[in-house]
């Protein structure tokens, strides 16, 4: 429930008494109801877009599906803004409903990429070629890739990918570890 203070003001326009509601509109715990703005949500996502994108390439194999994926994670988000509880975790919590998303559209298509499709996705021509190491990233089970990704290339703590995967720190420890130790084994084959 909320509770609203009014100030009574004789000559106040409409307006400026629904800007002075919305200003002065607490709930009963005392905090501040107001949420995010568009323009901050906006500015957040595009902030966030590489690591959405990232996310959504380690659980979908396909561009396109990707792109999908990430459009509808941030139109769930939008529409779901009033249940984020506090804006310092917007990423997070952005992650998490690309995440489910992604896992969604596992479930829906239960499809095999072509290896062609595979081998000509597009590559962007300004980075270095990280291909063996982004193909033996790929080879690793699922549970492995995530906390390796979320990890070493999104920069996420432990604490805050077992948060996220919900899991214990020390499963997200352990995963880092084994998925190190594949991925070693893995680019030495490659070598060889």
């Amino acid at each position: 429930m909320e509770k609203v203070i009014e100030k009574n003001e004789p000559n106040g326009d409409l307006k400026s008494l629904i800007s002075e509601k919305q200003k002065t509109s607490v709930d009963f715990q005392g905090k501040d109801t107001n949420k995010m703005d568009k323009e901050t949500f906006s500015s957040k996502v595009l902030e966030a877009e590489d690591t959405l994108y990232r996310v959504a390439k380690t659980i979908l194999l396909c561009d396109s599906d990707c792109d999908d994926a990430v459009s509808e994670a941030v139109t769930a988000a939008y529409i779901k803004l009033d249940t984020l509880r506090e804006e310092r975790y917007f990423k997070t919590w952005l992650v998490r409903i690309l995440m489910n998303v992604c896992y969604k559209k596992c479930r829906e298509r239960k499809r095999i990429v072509p290896y062609d499709e595979y081998i000509t996705s597009d590559i962007p021509d300004d980075r270095p070629d990280y291909s063996e190491l982004y193909g033996a990233i790929r080879e690793l089970k699922e549970k492995f890739r995530m906390v390796i990704v979320l990890y070493y290339i999104e920069d996420y703590s432990v604490e805050e990918i077992g948060n996220l995967l919900h899991i214990p720190s020390g499963t997200v420890k352990s995963r880092l570890s084994k998925g190190r130790k594949q991925l070693k084994n893995k680019l030495k084959e490659t070598e060889i």
